[in-house]
């Protein structure tokens, strides 16, 4: 979209917006942040600025040609144009956010005059209508260019923390496995992966984050990851945690497939906590396998996973020889289970035809009969 026309969009819709909150629209201002930022965030943020002093937000809508959310705030002083920023960093982490405001020049002025023209008045006032289309477009730009920092790697879900998880958050354990992947696959760099741990925080778990990087604000994704699991993780050790590991059974109904993944999970925790050498990974899994397993005995047989321990599988290989075993005996079983309905009704045909010929021989009977009495 043309950044001229967004930009009237947005003032249009923050005139528009204020008069139907029946809001002073010169107390009135629009701030464009990414989903899922806390109300007080947003509060503190706008209140660094000085100019505007103590600041409300009034509402909140979702802007899809942004991907941005579009929030109304009421600050108690009057908004002067030339005293606010086109955008403002928010307090914590995070690329700026773009304010939008009523009192503030057309954006249908003439832009053919000359560079020093313009950065004079850029420099008297730093919220023109030429600034606030400069960082819309600079937005847009981000949204529209194919770059690893943005695009690389999926949002991660929220985690705050709290207990019971609340509906829309992750459990700790999901959350710090999506995390870790994301740090070490994602090819953004250190300061863009401790933004998208900082923005998928919020809560008691954002407070912890908060804490270290006071102490020292360079502090890297992996120690954020560390002292977030210092504070929600397991206190359990590395040798704990393999313990609980040899433990683990199948359970009825369970198939093999779903008892592998399952291992797979507590073996992780095992050696993310140091229970055992990343070398012995695969025949710890092998071994479990075949002492867990109790209801699939005849499937481990036909795997030969007895004679395989010196050499085990990977994961994803032993995962993919269980799931094909499984297909093969699903589909034996159904087969078998076609074959006995065929036969079952097969067997029903010939009974009903035993029956019609008995009751064709009890008529002729009844006819020899009844010739014989009137006899």
């Amino acid at each position: 979209m043309d950044v001229q026309a967004m930009h009237s969009e947005l003032f249009e819709e923050l005139q528009k917006w204020s008069r139907g909150e029946t809001l002073d629209e010169a107390h009135t201002l629009m701030v464009l942040t990414p989903e899922g930022v806390e109300i007080d965030q947003i509060e503190h943020t706008l209140e660094s600025v000085k100019a505007l002093g103590r600041v409300r937000v009034r509402g909140w809508r979702y802007n899809k040609a942004l991907d941005r959310l579009t929030v109304l705030c009421e600050a108690k002083e009057k908004v002067d144009a030339t005293r606010i920023p086109p955008e403002v960093y928010p307090t914590g982490a995070g690329e700026p956010w773009s304010i939008i405001v009523t009192a503030e020049a057309s954006p249908r002025e003439d832009f053919s005059q000359s560079k020093s023209k313009r950065g004079t008045e850029a420099q008297e006032n730093g919220n023109s209508a030429e600034s606030i289309i400069r960082a819309v477009g600079d937005l847009l730009a981000k949204m529209e260019r194919p770059s690893s920092e943005g695009s690389s790697y999926r949002r991660l879900r929220m985690f705050s923390g709290t207990i019971p998880t609340p509906v829309g958050e992750e459990t700790f354990e999901q959350w710090l496995e999506q995390a870790h992947l994301m740090v070490e696959e994602s090819d953004s760099s250190a300061k863009e992966k401790r933004r998208r741990i900082i923005e998928s925080l919020k809560g008691p778990a954002l407070a912890v984050v908060k804490a270290v990087r006071t102490a020292d604000p360079d502090i890297s994704p992996e120690q954020c990851l560390e002292a977030v699991t210092k504070a929600f993780g397991s206190t359990e050790t590395g040798e704990d945690l393999y313990f609980a590991f040899r433990l683990l059974q199948q359970q009825p109904q369970e198939k093999l497939s779903d008892f592998l993944r399952r291992l797979e999970q507590s073996l992780s925790r095992v050696v993310s906590c140091g229970g055992i050498e990343a070398h012995r990974v695969d025949r710890a899994r092998v071994e479990q396998l075949l002492r867990g397993a109790v209801y699939s005995d005849m499937m481990l047989v036909q795997l030969k996973l007895r004679d395989r321990k010196e050499t085990p599988p990977s994961f994803v290989e032993l995962l993919s020889e269980i799931r094909s075993e499984e297909e093969y005996e699903a589909s034996w079983a159904k087969l078998h289970l076609v074959a006995h309905k065929v036969q079952a009704q097969s067997e029903q045909d010939n009974r009903q035809i035993e029956i019609q010929n008995l009751k064709t021989e009890i008529r002729e009977l009844k006819s020899m009969v009844s010739s014989v009495v009137n006899q």
